[in-house]
């Protein structure tokens, strides 16, 4: 029933590009009519020549124009998804697993598998001529044709896409089981109206990319991508409400079909899905954004998720039982390098999310789990302490008078978000070799893609400065060392136990000018304010 409905509205998408060509040939059709009748005699005269001359002129510009909308259609680029495309050779028990899927759900099976630094998994089309070759069609037994010439990109069945962190804390029964509807929704997918409404609505939304970045040129380009643009926004509106309901009923089926396989092990599953949601998001926002900023890039993103998670496991007594999985096969062991995958998608992660450059370099390189406290903790704190004491300098504020001093709070924001807060990203530099994020699907004009979080505020940035001072007081003074904490990121710790109401002082003095809770703070646990401390 569901691909039935999801047939019907793709129909109804197919009939609005039909109406469209309809339009377009309708001058055309009228000329006919006027240069025929002339040409038989039956309507002549001063008024007929007049209209026939007219309306043929109107039919060539209708035609020009939708002959112009229709190869910007057509050649416009879709969008598609960064990912770090995963070759047989490299993961087969994952494509085994996959083909041994789409098998028992009697569906097409994807035409290559992709991962992509996200807690989702869905199926992208990339039969488009910009995205490359497609690869070889696949033989019954699950091989490929050794010669012969290449599929119609229009067979080729879509690439899986798959959220890495699914594959390193998700067990590999979790894993068959959550991508069993998205590997179902390959069989609607191949249908013939279904897959010819899909390219006609792609092509729309690459041509109404291409209106928005070429409509600021000459005057006379400006009104040709302003008609153009019309058109398409004209075509897409038309086209929204019947594309929605196609992928619903496609969705739907897809959702029917894979109840038969795995069912009661993917209502366990998806709380794994909620929950490596929630562990992603905070490995990014809370551990991985503070060592881009300071130009690196942890490069195993994916194993920190599952510590992360286990993290969460062990303070969150609703999760107790998740840990027991651990004793489970991961699905990360499907692939045949699961550390140099991991690396790929992290720097892809970087790339996205901060907009770091493609490779290695001085200012721009890996760091690994064991060196964060030391390489990214300690020294993020090293350098926000001697850029917070260049511009008390500055504001004329003596050291001697150290933490202690209350801050006329506005200027030391203004001065600090000034003076080089690691906001940015460094230059791009030449890509590495082994695996990386496809070069087609790059555009480094728009990175980055998807920011984790808006840009800090001057109060924001003062609060970091003001922590980094202190903790670097303590640990020059108080036999504090810098930690990671999977859940909150940089930690200061004492005597191997994290150091807390920190933050609660600090926002006091910022927020209040008030460094009373402070100075207690750092006088209960030894710190000394007025002794010197090594910066960076």
């Amino acid at each position: 029933m569901g691909v039935q409905a999801a047939r019907s509205r793709a129909l109804a998408v197919l009939r609005v590009r039909s109406r469209a060509l309809a339009v377009a040939l309708l001058p055309a059709a009228a000329a006919v009519i006027l240069v025929a009748g002339g040409a038989t005699g039956h309507l002549t005269g001063g008024v007929w020549d007049a209209l026939r001359w007219v309306v043929s002129g109107l039919a060539l510009l209708v035609l020009a124009a939708a002959v112009a909308v229709a190869l910007v259609v057509a050649r416009a680029r879709p969008a598609v998804t960064p990912t770090v495309t995963v070759d047989e050779e490299s993961a087969p028990d994952l494509y085994g697993m996959v083909r041994d899927l789409a098998d028992r759900l009697d569906v097409p099976a994807p035409s290559a598998i992709a991962l992509t630094p996200d807690c989702d998994s869905w199926l992208e089309d990339r039969t488009h001529p910009a995205h490359g070759r497609p690869p070889p069609a696949p033989e019954p037994d699950g091989g490929t044709l050794p010669g012969g010439p290449a599929p119609r990109r229009g067979d080729a069945a879509p690439v899986l896409v798959i959220g890495s962190p699914f594959l390193w804390w998700m067990r590999v029964g979790e894993l068959r089981a959550v991508l069993a509807p998205v590997v179902a929704g390959t069989g609607p997918s191949a249908h013939p109206d279904i897959a010819a409404a899909r390219r006609f609505i792609r092509g729309l939304d690459a041509a109404a990319a291409v209106v928005s970045a070429g409509g600021r040129r000459g005057p006379l380009s400006r009104a040709a991508y302003g008609g153009l643009g019309r058109v398409v926004r004209l075509l897409l509106r038309g086209c929204r409400v019947h594309a929605a309901e196609m992928e619903r009923g496609v969705a739907w089926a897809a959702a029917e079909r894979a109840q038969a396989v795995d069912y009661g092990v993917r209502i366990v599953a998806q709380e794994q899905v909620g929950l490596a949601y929630a562990g992603w998001d905070r490995l990014l926002t809370r551990v991985a954004l503070p060592a881009w900023r300071m130009g690196r890039w942890p490069a195993r993103l994916d194993v920190g998720v599952v510590a992360a998670l286990t993290e969460l496991s062990r303070r969150d007594r609703l999760a107790e039982g998740f840990a027991s999985r651990l004793g489970e096969r991961p699905a990360c062991d499907l692939l045949e390098e699961p550390g140099a995958m991991d690396e790929a998608v992290s720097l892809l992660a970087a790339r996205l999310f901060h907009g770091g450059p493609s490779g290695a370099s001085p200012d721009w390189s890996p760091v690994g789990w064991d060196d964060y406290p030391e390489e990214v903790v300690d020294r993020t704190w090293r350098t926000d302490a001697a850029r917070l004491h260049r511009v008390l300098d500055a504001l004329g504020v003596r050291r001697a008078a150290g933490l202690s001093a209350q801050l006329a709070r506005e200027e030391a924001e203004a001065s600090v978000t000034g003076a080089g807060a690691p906001d940015a990203h460094p230059a791009a530099v030449a890509p590495t070799a082994g695996p990386a994020p496809d070069p087609a699907l790059w555009d480094d004009r728009a990175l980055p893609l998807l920011p984790l979080q808006p840009p800090r505020t001057g109060r924001e940035i003062l609060t970091a400065h003001v922590t980094a001072m202190v903790c670097c007081a303590a640990m020059d003074t108080a036999g504090a060392v810098p930690g990671l904490d999977w859940l909150d990121g940089p930690s200061l710790l004492f005597d191997g136990v994290r150091a807390a109401d920190l933050a609660p002082s600090v926002l006091t003095l910022v927020e209040t000018g008030d460094p009373g809770p402070l100075r207690t703070w750092m006088t209960e646990l030894g710190i000394r304010p007025e002794k010197p401390v090594r910066l960076v």
